[in-house]
């Protein structure tokens, strides 16, 4: 019986295109306060995708943008927004900015 319901989950799986058993998704906080990015630094595990959750927590809209990561969107003023990644390579880091505060807006991610 037990046998027979995992080759019926794994031919659901195969037919929706839904794997059989997800890998959960690291997701990371990111906060825009006083035209600043909280934390500036952050680490993540190489070679696995993540999602990054910036919040905006100022009044005035800020535009999130990294050129190495091939984003930009702009996040208005007490909202969030999410941007799912692909894994990233190990060897490099990845500036991230605020387009509309580019003086004080700075940050990076590294893969560790």
């Amino acid at each position: 019986m037990i046998f027979r319901r995992a080759v019926l989950g794994a031919i659901a799986a195969a037919v929706l295109g839904v794997p059989a058993q997800a890998e959960d998704t690291l997701e990371i906080r990111l906060t825009i306060r006083d035209h600043r990015f909280e934390p500036a630094r952050i680490e993540v595990p190489a070679g696995k995708p993540f999602k990054l959750i910036v919040t905006n927590a100022d009044p005035t809209p800020e535009e999130f943008e990294s050129v190495g990561l091939r984003v930009e969107r702009v996040i208005q003023g007490g909202k969030a927004t999410t941007f799912s990644f692909r894994p990233l390579r190990l060897d490099r880091s990845y500036k991230f900015f605020g387009e509309f505060h580019k003086e004080t807006a700075q940050g990076e991610i590294i893969p560790k």
